[in-house]
Parts: C-alpha cells; structure tokens; sequence
C-alpha cells in the first residue's frame, strides 16, 4: 500500500518548524497560494519576545532554502516569501484562538449571521473550532464555528473600515 502524499502545506510546515524554533521564531502559518499564474509560499513567522524585523524574515529564508530544495515538497515552480502575520493578523490555526483569548476580534461571516456579516468584540473562548465572541455593542455573545468565518482578526485599530 502507497504511502498517502502529504499536501504541500503540512510538508512545508514540518520542514519550516524546527528551523524558526532554532531561530528563536514561532511559525505561524504556512500559506501555498496561486494568483494569477504565479504560485507563492508564504512562510508567516512570528516571535514570543518582540515583533519580527526583516533580519527574522532574511534569516529564515536563507535557512529553509536549502532543506525545502533538498526534499522538494513541491512540484510547481513557486516563489517563496517570508514574512511577519502584520497587524490585524488573522487567526486560523487552533493555538491562534487559543494564544488570544481575551484579545478584540474582528469576524467577517460568509453568510450573514443574526443578520449581519461583521462583528467586532473580544475573544471569549475556543474549543475545537468553536468561537465565542462577546460583542462590543453590549449585545451579549456570539458563538459559531470558525468554518461560518470569512475571517477571524485581531482588532489592532477599532474595528473594520466602514462600520455600519
């Protein structure tokens, strides 16, 4: 029986985290993406001490380099990016949740919930995928799955754009 191919992401993932760790960086998320024509990897790095400057991203890129040209984990031509999760970082991965509970969260649903798309408020908890949000309108609290989400950001500056 074949051994069942890892996708591109968790491949990437395996090879990228014990490299930042050395590097003193914590991985935050492994992105392969098309736009337009062009494949890119994005490998989002983050660190527990202070924000990441571009010596974090140059270094990480020069170490993963070698190993990712080593093992080829990916069969397209791509172009690799190393870079910071940025301000308003969006969560995806369960220790996301778990690290900012207590956080201000913006949450965009894909279909409207209770008759909106976007909520803002503070991270209340997270258990598996489930999302408990207390809203800043004094409202109460929402909960739903993080897959009803467009996205789940940290509110870093008040809110979305154009509030309703």
């Amino acid at each position: 029986m074949a051994e069942k191919k890892k996708n591109t992401v968790t491949a990437v993932w395996e090879i990228a985290e014990p490299i930042a760790k050395e590097l003193g960086l914590v991985l935050w998320d492994v992105r392969f993406l098309k736009e337009g024509v062009n494949w890119y990897l994005r490998i989002i790095i983050d660190r527990e001490d202070r924000g990441v400057d571009i010596d974090d991203c140059v270094n990480m890129s020069h170490a993963i380099d070698g190993p990712l040209d080593e093992l080829d984990p990916i069969d397209v031509s791509y172009s690799l990016q190393v870079q910071s999760p940025g301000i308003e970082r969006e969560l995806t991965r369960d220790f996301h949740f778990e690290k900012n509970i207590g956080q201000p969260v913006m949450v965009r649903f894909i279909h409207a919930f209770e008759g909106k798309r976007d909520y803002k408020g503070t991270l209340v908890s997270y258990d598996s995928g489930n999302i408990t949000i207390e809203l800043d309108d004094e409202s109460g609290t929402i909960d739903f799955n993080k897959k009803e989400a467009s996205f789940v950001k940290l509110d870093d500056f008040g809110g979305f754009e154009k509030d309703e």
